[in-house]
């Protein structure tokens, strides 16, 4: 046994005696880390006391989000702690016991310090010159690691770790703080539900959740010691990686429980000759990977605009990641999954192409599904791809694909909304030339003098709506834009969610030059399948915070573009492009009910979309050839999925992956069949502009929108910069030229301003 020196005997005797000087000056029951106080007169450390802060706020805990599918199913987790808090009735009682007996045995009689453990600890220390034992009470430990998780910067999370008196001074006042304004069980509450675990898993819940697959409340006396010795030193005793000495230290926590009569002797040997008996459930963090991937980047993104989610987008961010929150989205599994399914039959993810798929609920706006071929992920040899190619620009960082004659139902709807009957007939050779002074925009004639003369990639012949709809011929709606002017389709494609860009207000917006994406062409179409009302795309329906109260509810946002006899008109014309003759005929058999689609292939055939709806759902197919690093190349002769493309087109590539998705949906889709369109209905009287009413009384509106010939209906409410109460906008919006007796819908604000996505 080394002896001790004479030098060190009397540095002992002299740190106890200034022990005994300052205990006197502390309040009954309390102490402080004794250590501390050697070589200090009393008075001074009981001055210094009494300057120290006295009252920390414990903050909420960072808490895992979830995000559930529509069925109520947990589609990911999102978190910067990995952490569910529970109440204390929610652990079971000898996780409790095994907790308290192995870190603080008498934390039910003692004040903010254990005098008796203090001591011990300082003793044992002090023999053996370094530290050996702890003598921090649970109370200083949640306290210490309250600081720690409350710590903002830098400078603060090092002040709340540092090995100083000036720290262990610190925690004791706020220790002495919380014993006097909380109840012990609060504070052992907070201190499990603080606590980290190892592996990733913060707290008593999602440790036992994690470790063994089941709630804290069902905790068992082998499991409960097992998780009781992990805090001591969350790395050296997880059971993940270091299982010998996981198992060493709950044979610890047993000992001890036996020692204080927490349990039997022969309960504790029994406990003992267990194995670990783990049940791991991995809890990921993110989307990678999960079901719908690409749909849970896009809520997300979509959530981070909001502002009704915090001031910033930093702020939103931070609140997805800790606040604990329950995020129900409109995801539907069994649409996801035929979704993916579709793709993976008809692409690879190595391909030189992407495929992508959207599927949105007509009169909701409700996001059922996104898919596309190319996984989440960064490893680029295997496809992967963190860019999300089918959604808008503001959510998924791409630029999106043009949608080639796709367009074209756009101008088919001006045309109609104009009063151009169904049966009028245009002739339309194999090419034909268009000037620029005959395609009207919005602000005149085209500022161009350059000649547009498409052509034809089928036939010649004359047409009408219906026919030249059906087989796509191009110079018939090169000829009906320049009857209908630019200003209205480009007008009936905004409104429907479609971003033109001004460059793109030319002579050849009906073959689709604009960029766009899955979603937005399958919310527009699904316009048309809501019988004229649009209904902007949302993939979450409500939050709920971490107590379960509604911190956000996001409703139908719907408007009017059209009446119902023009819609129906659109899906009867739009019906014949599958039928035996159109250009999709194939893809829509063996559905149950009434579908309609147009096709659309770009020039080059760089990218083909079959964009198709039922009443109750629109989905919207597009593959684009793209190389893996995203640039543009041409689909013809590529091989996707297994099959050599001599020449892409809708029809034929895009067209088999909606309709492989739509058959595997179409058992639970309910069975609803399209409106006969009214052609009486069809015919507009005189051309009016509809007034600027935004900010107006909803009365003064209806009687401006009244004088110039046209319906003014009271619709519902929408986001708005205009005082609530007040007109936000109307649908069709102010500018637009309709026919004299045409219903337009006053749309009333919320006092909400728009979203950041919305501009």
């Amino acid at each position: 046994m080394p002896r001790t020196s004479p030098a060190t005997v009397l540095s002992h005797l002299g740190v106890m005696v200034a022990v005994a000087a300052v205990m006197g000056l502390l309040v009954a029951g309390l102490a402080i880390p004794f250590a501390a106080v050697a070589g200090l007169g009393a008075r001074d450390v009981a001055k210094g006391m009494d300057a120290l802060p006295s009252e920390l706020t414990a903050e909420p805990l960072a808490q895992r989000t979830r995000v559930l599918a529509s069925d109520g199913s947990v589609l990911a987790t999102w978190y910067d702690q990995n952490r569910q808090n529970v109440s204390l009735d929610k652990v079971s009682l000898i996780m409790r016991k095994a907790i308290v007996a192995i870190e603080d045995y008498r934390f039910y009689q003692h004040g903010a310090l254990d005098l008796k453990g203090t001591l011990r600890a300082f003793v044992t220390n002090q023999a053996n010159d370094d530290v050996v034992q702890g003598g921090s009470s649970i109370t200083q430990q949640m306290v210490k690691q309250t600081l720690v998780n409350q710590a903002k910067t830098k400078e603060e999370l090092a002040e709340a770790t540092a090995d100083t008196y000036a720290r262990k001074f610190r925690e004791l006042r706020y220790a002495i703080a919380f014993e006097e304004e909380y109840s012990k069980d609060w504070i052992l509450e907070r201190y499990l539900n603080i606590s980290y675990f190892g592996d990733g898993a913060y707290g008593i819940e999602t440790a036992a959740r994690h470790y063994f697959s089941k709630p804290a409340r069902k905790l068992k006396l082998h499991e409960a010691a097992l998780l009781a010795g992990i805090v001591k030193n969350p790395s050296a005793f997880d059971p993940t990686n270091n299982a010998g000495e996981a198992k060493a230290r709950r044979n610890t926590v047993l000992a001890r429980m036996a020692q204080l009569n927490v349990i039997s002797v022969s309960e504790a040997r029994k406990a003992s000759r267990r194995g670990l008996g783990l049940k791991v459930d991995p809890q990921p963090n993110g989307c990678v990977g999960v079901n719908g991937e690409f749909f849970c980047d896009y809520v997300r993104e979509y959530l981070k605009l909001d502002p009704a989610l915090g001031d910033s987008r930093a702020e939103r961010e931070r609140l997805l990641e800790t606040g604990g929150l329950t995020i129900e989205t409109t995801l539907d599994p069994r649409m996801q999954r035929a979704a993916d399914d579709a793709l993976a039959e008809y692409t690879d993810p190595t391909d030189n192409a992407i495929g992508g798929l959207a599927m949105v609920e007509p009169g909701t706006g409700a996001v059922k599904a996104l898919a596309q071929s190319r996984p989440m992920g960064a490893d680029r040899s295997k496809g992967r791809t963190f860019l999300n190619y089918v959604v808008p620009p503001e959510y998924g960082d791409a630029n999106g694909f043009q949608a080639g004659s796709t367009f074209k139902a756009f101008v088919l709807a001006a045309a109609l909304k104009q009063g151009i009957p169904l049966t009028e007939s245009i002739n339309s050779p194999q090419t034909v030339d268009i000037s620029p002074s005959e395609l009207q925009t919005c602000d005149g004639t085209l500022a161009s003098n350059d000649t547009w003369s498409p052509g034809n990639s089928t036939g010649s012949g004359t047409y009408n709506l219906i026919t030249g709809t059906r087989e796509s011929v191009n110079t018939f709606f090169a000829q009906l834009e320049a009857r209908t002017g630019l200003c209205d389709p480009v007008t009936i494609a905004r409104q429907m969610g479609i971003d033109v860009p001004e460059n793109d207000v030319v002579g050849p917006f009906t073959l689709g030059v604009t960029s766009t994406n899955p979603l937005d062409m399958a919310a527009a179409y699904a316009t048309f399948g809501a019988r004229g009302e649009y209904c902007a795309p949302r993939p979450v329906s409500r939050i709920l915070s971490s107590s379960g109260k509604v911190l956000a509810e996001y409703p139908d946002e719907c408007r009017r573009l059209m009446s119902t006899a023009v819609a129906d008109a659109v899906n009867e014309v739009l019906r014949g492009v599958q039928e035996p003759g159109g250009f999709g005929y194939g893809a829509g058999l063996g559905l149950s009910q009434d579908s309609a689609a147009k096709t659309g292939t770009i020039q080059d055939n760089m990218s083909v979309w079959y964009v198709g709806y039922t009443p109750n759902l629109s989905t919207a197919s597009m593959l684009a050839g793209a190389n893996s690093l995203g640039h543009w190349v041409t689909l013809n002769g590529q091989t996707v999925g297994g099959r050599y493309i001599g020449r892409a087109f809708g029809s034929t590539q895009a067209g088999p992956i909606w309709g492989e998705a739509m058959q595997a949906i179409d058992d639970f889709l309910p069975d609803v069949d399209f409106v006969e369109p009214d052609t009486s209905a069809l015919s507009a009287g005189q051309p009016v502009t509809v007034p600027e009413v935004g900010g107006l009384s909803p009365e003064e509106a209806a009687e401006r929108i009244r004088s110039v010939g046209l319906v003014p209906e009271v619709g519902s409410f929408a986001r708005s910069t205009y005082d609530e109460g007040t007109v936000a906008d109307t649908a069709p919006t102010g500018g637009a030229v309709l026919g004299t007796g045409t219903p337009v819908e006053i749309l009333v604000s919320n006092g909400k301003p728009p979203r950041e996505s919305e501009g």
